[in-house]
């Protein structure tokens, strides 16, 4: 059962530049190890030494944050849609600049991440 997965600017070279690629998997955990197994190299990139994905790497699946689903037990089916983002990180100082701070919320997870959100932070990797 093919997956679509979107491969981010940062990994396009491990997949000869395709922005999308399809991908045989019953679950997130099969989806990764599959995708080493065509892109190698990958799996180094979005897990740690112990198999789970690194904390930088964010894997929505039809545009469902997997860390409020199942992770990466997290099952999939034919035709399903797996963004793959790694998170952004920067800005000011909060402590230094408490004062100009004052009115920025405070950090949030994206529990739901759409293709405009995925295209929008791609283009920064």
């Amino acid at each position: 059962m093919p997956v679509k997965v979107r491969i981010p600017t940062p990994l396009q070279k491990l997949t000869k530049d395709q922005a999308e690629v399809d991908v045989p998997a019953k679950n997130v955990k099969e989806l990764l190890e599959n995708l080493e197994r065509q892109y190698p190299g990958m799996k180094d990139r979005l897990c740690d030494e112990s198999g789970r994905v690194r904390r930088f790497v964010n894997i929505y699946l039809n545009e469902e944050d997997i860390r409020f689903l199942k992770q990466e037990s997290t099952l999939l089916k034919d035709g399903d849609e797996v963004s793959i983002v790694p998170a952004i990180a920067g800005g000011r100082n909060r402590e230094k600049n408490a004062k100009s701070n004052a009115n920025i919320p405070q950090r949030t997870s994206f529990r739901v991440f759409s293709r405009k959100n995925f295209a929008g932070f791609s283009r920064f990797l």
